[in-house]
């Protein structure tokens, strides 16, 4: 089992979107996931169609007092299940810093589900905040999934995220935390801007970066409102196929053994395709 804290500081880039639609690709592929709503706004609970409902979320887990494992929901698609979120979760953020294993409560909630091994990806969808719930996610995760928006500051959110990986290290709260990968999101291939920020980051990251772009989509954006991911609500669409497309390249580069690329490795640019 593979976790990975899907997170970016900054909220808009399609954090959430990511989460969802990914996690419902990879389960259309025949893979077991499980979503983790870390969000107090609960905006993957309700992509799913599902109501914030109180004491469904991992807050009374995260203080002790329940286990995950009464916290999992099934979604319509099959083999794609949920941690729903609530408002509840926001107030952990000030219990759980009072706590003297403050920045491990998540890692020790989620020793279960390495137990039975029942699922094969988890995903923790994470606040757009710097707080206690996003550190606690770093801590608990094998890897950091980064939906980067194709806009002017998307190098600048990028440094903040390497430090922030750096700072989980230091700490000694999870010295396996690694940058897995780097999603570029609301690409609009008539702009000059998408396909320079694009450049730009695959020129400082590399490899890191993934081939597959998702496209801005007026569809991807109703989608949640249907209580649908994308691939039920416009199966044929351009941002569906996008998805599926990233989650055989997920597929792939957790199939090989092989490590990521160092952060300095600077390759040449690579042809792009929308």
């Amino acid at each position: 089992m593979k976790i990975v804290a899907i997170a970016n500081q900054k909220g808009g880039v399609g954090k959430t979107t990511t989460a969802v639609n990914l996690g419902a690709a990879l389960a259309e592929f025949g893979h077991r996931i499980l979503i983790i709503d870390l969000d107090p706004q609960a905006n993957a609970t309700s992509s799913f169609g599902l109501q914030a409902v109180e004491q469904t979320s991992l807050y009374e887990p995260l203080l002790g007092d329940a286990i995950i494992t009464e916290r999992i929901f099934p979604t319509e698609r099959e083999a794609l299940f949920i941690v729903p979120a609530d408002l509840d979760l926001a107030g952990a953020e000030v219990e759980i810093a009072r706590m003297p294993n403050h920045l491990t409560r998540l890692a020790e909630t989620l020793k279960p589900l390495h137990v039975d091994e029942t699922f094969d990806f988890v995903f923790i969808d994470c606040p757009p905040s710097l707080g206690i719930l996003m550190s606690n996610a770093l801590a608990a995760a094998d890897e950091l999934l980064t939906p980067i928006q194709c806009e002017y500051f998307a190098l600048e959110g990028l440094v903040k995220i390497v430090r922030l990986i750096e700072q989980v290290h230091d700490s000694g709260a999870n010295k396996r935390l690694e940058l897995g990968g780097i999603v570029m999101t609301m690409f609009d291939g008539r702009t000059n801007l998408s396909e320079q920020v694009v450049a730009e980051v695959r020129q400082h990251f590399g490899e890191r970066v993934y081939q597959t772009v998702i496209p801005r989509s007026v569809r991807l954006s109703e989608a949640p409102s249907f209580g649908k991911s994308i691939l039920e609500y416009a199966p044929t669409g351009a941002a569906a196929q996008a998805y599926r497309a990233l989650a055989r390249e997920f597929i792939e580069r957790h199939a090989s053994p092989a490590t990521p690329p160092a952060l300095s490795q600077t390759p040449a640019s690579e042809n792009l395709e929308t």
